[in-house]
């Protein structure tokens, strides 16, 4: 782990149901602001925070905040301050908003007033159904969630997946908002809404670290982006849509059934 990362991987590999899906992944996390996860599809990116997590089994070194964390199961890791929002968003769709924001508390003093700050939505719609939401009602939904805990991480897995362009900016906003606060990794295919929040970032191709540097640069090296991501730096959504988007609220992914698990486990 190097002196300077929160969150570090070394040879982080992962097989499932006798496929090698990782093949020994070195991430590093930066202590503040956002560190992007990148690569083209079936890289490895969701797998990699999985296997973080504790979701899928994996070997390697991992560590978070000085700790090993690589043998630990979910809900202890979520205990070390690691907040989820997974790429299906994972809200409980029988549950109401409140409920939902609930399941997720594990302090004694949950951060309700910031969460509502920069989802409003959030206190209006208490009583809704979360399966009843819209898309980008469900991602407020799923990164409140993250943010009621003093948390000390945020994984973020794709959470512009799927949204209109209009929302993708706001969650640009959100996400700048947040890394203020609490450092986030972020897994993002929206090489605009990278350029524009993360500092640092990796890249996966196959199963495997391609690339650790600076976000900007990588994203400004039109030949580098092309062969590390499929895509010139300057492509997916343009990156005046999210620079002159209105500031923020609405937003990201979800913390699944890791927040019951957190809950419930002894």
């Amino acid at each position: 782990m190097t002196s300077e990362a929160l969150l570090s991987a070394r040879g982080l590999r992962v097989v499932i149901d006798g496929l090698h899906i990782l093949h020994g992944v070195d991430l590093d996390v930066a202590p503040t602001g956002v560190t992007a996860l990148l690569g083209r599809n079936g890289a490895g990116k969701t797998t990699t925070v999985k296997a973080v997590m504790g979701l899928v089994p994996r070997t390697g070194d991992i560590r978070f905040a000085g700790r090993d964390v690589g043998r630990l199961p979910t809900h202890a890791v979520v205990r070390q301050g690691i907040g989820y929002a997974p790429e299906d968003r994972g809200v409980f769709a029988g549950l109401t908003v409140a409920e939902n924001l609930r399941l997720a508390e594990r302090d004694a003093d949950p951060a309700y007033p910031f969460v509502y700050e920069l989802f409003p939505e959030l206190r209006s719609r208490g009583r809704q159904l979360a399966g009843t939401l819209s898309g980008g009602q469900q991602q407020m939904l799923a990164i409140g969630r993250t943010l009621l805990n003093a948390n000390r991480l945020i994984v973020a897995d794709e959470p512009t997946k799927g949204l209109a362009p209009k929302i993708v900016a706001e969650v640009a906003d959100v996400l700048a908002r947040v890394a203020e606060r609490v450092p986030v990794l972020l897994v993002e295919q929206n090489l605009a809404l990278v350029r524009r929040v993360a500092g640092t970032c990796t890249v996966l191709a196959d199963g495997r670290t391609a690339h650790q540097g600076d976000a900007a640069e990588l994203l400004a090296d039109e030949e580098a982006a092309r062969r590390l991501l499929g895509v010139g730096g300057g492509h997916p959504v343009a990156a005046s849509s999210i620079a002159t988007a209105a500031p923020a609220v609405a937003a990201a992914s979800a913390a699944t059934a890791t927040a019951t698990a957190t809950k419930e486990a002894p």
